[in-house]
Formats: structure tokens, C-alpha cells, sequence
């Protein structure tokens, strides 16, 4: 099953263009340079929905025209208008959106969700981020219950590994000891 957790927003459809199906798609990400997509996933009535590519041309800088697999006229095209158009995330070339997160083009909330290892045990799972500070800290939720404060920094940071959506860390003694 599609969840939004496992998505990157790429963008919209905004319109129709022509007869024969094809739609006019701007994009809110600068993801779809970095792949190749055989298909993209729309929401649609609130489902997540692939639809394959048959073709697609770039407008311009900020558009592109796409045709779908089975969508062959301007009505079966117009139900797509207005859905938001995304990629699930192991599409995307390995270390993207770590490299997006530490150039600032991507929000460190893109973490929440993550499971974070150190020391080969599970230490909790993303729950919220603070970045009111100069310190970034993630708020994990711990397999017992509890909840931890934990830098979100390079330093710190091993591995991120996006298609499992986990964090290796290596945190310093007694980090997890504070309350």
C-alpha cells in the first residue's frame, strides 16, 4: 500500500493541454532532474495512485506537459487536474534528499519518521523536530513509551539510509541517560 510517508511531492497538474490527454505539470521540486521516472504516483479522491509515463516535454524551467499510459482524451485527463503529483522516495538516487537537507533545500522535518540506531540497538523513531535554536534536536519516541532529545547533528549522523528510512547515529556516553 502508498503512503504518504513514502512520497515526495513533486508537484501539480494544473491543466489540460490538447485532446489527447496530455497535462500540464508544474513542478514544486527540483527532484525531477535527479530521476528517471517509469511512473509517477497521483493523489487522486485521496488515494495514492500510480500512473505510468508514456511521454512527457519540458515547457520550461517550471513546467513540463505529461501524457499517461491509458489517459487518451482531454475528459479522462481533466480528472486529473488539480491532484498532486509525487514520487515515492527510493526513487530517488541514493544520499538525494541528505544532500537537499544539508544544502537547505529540503526542511530537516523530512527526518520525522526515521528510525534512529546507535550502537546497533533501536533507539526510538522521529517524532518532531526543534529548530527554534541554534541546536537542532530531534524528539524521539522510544519502543517503551518514552521520549528523548537528541541533536540533529552532522556530527553525530553515520548513515541515513532513505529507502529504510533509518538514521545510524553514534551518540555520545550518557547522551541517552538524560531526561
Amino acid at each position: 500500500m502508498l503512503k504518504h510517508e513514502d512520497m515526495i511531492e513533486m508537484g501539480r497538474l494544473t491543466k489540460v493541454h490538447g485532446l489527447k490527454g496530455e497535462l500540464n505539470f508544474v513542478f514544486t521540486s527540483d527532484a525531477w532532474d535527479e530521476i528517471d521516472a517509469k511512473y509517477l504516483i497521483v493523489e487522486t479522491d485521496g488515494l495514492l495512485v500510480p500512473f505510468f509515463l508514456e511521454d512527457y516535454r519540458f515547457k520550461n524551467d517550471e513546467e513540463a506537459f505529461l501524457k499517461f499510459k491509458r489517459i487518451d482524451n482531454d475528459s479522462q485527463a481533466n480528472e486529473l487536474t488539480g491532484c498532486t503529483v509525487y514520487i515515492e522516495r527510493k526513487q530517488l538516487p541514493k544520499n538525494y534528499m541528505e544532500d537537499k537537507v544539508a544544502e537547505g533545500d529540503i526542511s530537516i522535518d523530512f527526518y520525522i519518521g526515521y528510525t534512529i540506531q546507535a550502537d546497533g540497538a533501536t533507539i526510538g523513531v522521529i517524532d518532531g523536530v526543534d529548530d527554534s535554536t541554534a541546536n537542532v534536536l530531534f524528539s524521539v519516541a522510544t519502543p517503551t513509551g518514552g521520549e528523548l532529545i537528541i541533536p540533529a547533528s552532522d556530527d553525530y549522523i553515520v548513515e541515513i539510509n532513505d529507502e529504510q528510512k533509518l538514521m545510524v547515529m553514534n551518540l555520545p556516553e550518557g547522551l541517552l541517560d538524560l531526561d
